[in-house]
């Protein structure tokens, strides 16, 4: 109809008097929504007609983990941190009475822990490409029940005794590692995006505090010589509890490539949508910068996890109760540094933290490498263990805000990381075997020494509210924890 003003109205205009008073507002954060409409910019709250995933709420949330699913989930990957934690630590630990029980030499030893290698190559080689076709759930599931699986193999090869079967079960141990461990890197990724928070350094804190308890009790099973067998063999029962419990929170679906999944023919005749290649993040040079930080840091943990022990005996003279002792206050400063991460990032930011870890752990590696003096030498692997604590998550950290395709970046440094973790240790038993495990660490020094001139690679902050504007992708009618949302339409 006419208005009166030479223009034609679908309803009547309002007539002129004062403006309609909005209904009753509701504070979200710093903006109101009214009944008739949104004061300010709109507010992206989940359930509302909003994605999580929408990169405005990904700027400010008012209280992420008061989501009980999300919650849950978080709680379950601390469990799934932990596991291999205890499972690790619990047979290296126990690497001297292994060794002795099939009486190797050190160059024989590191032909054994090649199990662990191949193992793991496996494993790190399938898993990017298995997440991104299944999802981090299910290899999630089948990696750690590798771990249970390959510790408990390694306690039976210490029983017969055999060599070839305790590099079975190092095998089996480095598949479940190397596989599920990237996939479970992946959730807590996804995690720390849905939260806003700091939460990678906490899981992999968890993991320490599992190589403090279950090398705490190896120093204890050593004491008491208790075999090696019963050993491994408790430690299995308990993991695979742990294992149960934990899955029934793990959500399917995440990690799933939009380039692997099934795409819906749109309705009507012509092709449907085709798949869109994922991105070549190996061409990346500031990941490979990152994956450089990870493979320095991973190195410097992974020779301490495998031979710590054997290079306080060897090296420093100590006894095996001793050795133990040492490489439990080096996974208690792994694990105090992995706690304490997350006020110091929030604090200095990613590229200080780093290049501190690095520096910490050269001071450490120094120490323990040239001074004759036992006692130094075991105060200065707290330092190398402060180092060694933070890299590796803080740059997994980083590669997620690197870019798009968080799946495959985080991918890519995890793989990178594992090999440098299972695969170093071998390389380093050759080299200890021939120049003494002391002299062998001084290529774990090159490196970490290295990790402190590209630290700075571990600041994306600029891509970070660069790529806030890229859309992420969530399955239509999940929340952030993967679990079916109510519709509030």
């Amino acid at each position: 109809m006419d208005g009166g003003d030479g223009r034609t109205y679908a309803h009547p205009p309002r007539p002129p008097g004062p403006p309609a008073r909005p209904g009753p507002r509701r504070r979200v954060g710093h903006l109101a929504r009214t009944d008739a409409g949104l004061k300010g910019p709109a507010v992206n709250t989940p359930g509302r007609g909003y994605s999580a995933d929408d990169p405005l709420f990904r700027t400010r949330r008012s209280s992420p983990l008061t989501d009980r699913a999300v919650r849950r989930r978080r709680q379950a990957l601390f469990l799934l941190f932990f596991l291999p934690g205890i499972a690790l630590s619990s047979w290296v630990t126990r690497t001297p009475d292994v060794r002795d029980r099939l009486g190797l030499s050190t160059g024989q030893m590191g032909l054994v822990l090649f199990g662990l290698s191949v193992g793991s190559m496996i494993g790190i080689l399938c898993s990017g490409r298995f997440v991104s076709r299944f999802g981090t759930r299910p290899v999630i599931a089948f990696g750690t029940l590798l771990i249970i699986l390959g510790t408990a193999v390694i306690g039976a090869g210490s029983a017969v005794p055999s060599a070839s079967l305790v590099t079975a079960g190092l095998c089996l141990f480095g598949a479940g590692m190397g596989g599920g461990e990237v996939a479970v890197n992946v959730d807590g990724a996804d995690v720390e995006r849905l939260t806003g928070t700091a939460v990678l350094p906490t899981l992999h804190g968890c993991f320490s505090l599992g190589t403090v308890i279950g090398g705490a009790a190896g120093m204890a099973a050593t004491a008491a010589a208790v075999p090696v067998s019963w050993h491994l063999a408790v430690v299995a029962l308990i993991a695979a509890g742990m294992l149960v419990h934990a899955m029934r929170a793990v959500p399917a679906g995440n990690g799933i490539s939009i380039s692997t999944a099934p795409s819906t023919p749109a309705p009507g005749p012509g092709p449907g949508p085709a798949r869109r290649p994922g991105p070549q993040v190996w061409k990346d040079r500031k990941l490979l910068l990152i994956g450089a930080i990870v493979l320095a840091m991973a190195l410097a943990e992974g020779a301490a996890n495998d031979w710590l022990p054997l290079l306080m005996v060897d090296g420093h003279g100590l006894d095996a109760a001793m050795g133990s002792l040492v490489y439990v206050g080096f996974a208690a400063a792994m694990t105090l540094g992995r706690f304490s991460g997350s006020y110091f990032l929030g604090r200095f930011g990613r590229a200080a933290v780093v290049r501190a870890s690095a520096v910490s752990g050269a001071v450490g590696l120094l120490l323990v490498i040239f001074s004759d003096s036992a006692a130094v030498a075991a105060t200065a692997v707290l330092f190398w263990g402060l180092g060694a604590s933070l890299g590796f998550p803080v740059a997994l950290s980083a590669a997620g805000d690197s870019g798009p395709d968080q799946t495959a970046r985080v991918s890519l440094v995890a793989i990178i990381g594992y090999v440098a973790f299972l695969v170093g240790p071998p390389a380093l038993g050759f080299l200890g075997d021939h120049y003494g495990l002391r002299s062998a660490m001084v290529v774990v020094l090159v490196f970490v020494a290295s990790a402190i001139l590209i630290a700075p690679a571990a600041d994306t902050r600029g891509r970070a509210t660069a790529m806030a504007d890229v859309p992420h992708h969530t399955p239509p009618g999940t929340n952030p924890a993967g679990q079916p949302r109510e519709n509030r339409s």
